[in-house]
């Protein structure tokens, strides 16, 4: 159930209440009794996502989401192969500055 805004053109008193969509605006002030309630136009109120989360990719195809994996795994290699060449070539380096 949505939260309206209301005020009184009388008084200028202003609150919240709480209600059904269906339920017919209010018409009568609480405080000053009188029928000059005007119910509120609001932006409405945000989308609450609770929980791990909910992000673009969660959405996304099969294929789309066995493509990013293989990216994944090859950018993941050619990491660690790149490592593996750099700490070997540093040996040789090491080794011919001994000599």
């Amino acid at each position: 159930m949505p939260t309206y805004d209301y005020v009184c053109d009388a008084c200028q008193h202003g609150f919240e209440l709480f209600q059904s969509i269906k339920a017919e605006p209010e018409t009568k002030c609480p405080q000053c009794g009188k029928k000059k309630l005007r119910r509120l136009i609001g932006p409405g109120a945000a989308v609450i996502f609770k929980g791990s989360g909910f992000y673009q990719t969660d959405y996304r195809s099969k294929s789309y989401q066995k493509g990013a994996e293989a990216d994944k795994k090859a950018g993941t290699e050619s990491t660690s192969s790149d490592t593996k060449k750099d700490k070997s070539e540093s040996k040789q380096t090491a080794k011919a500055d001994k000599h």
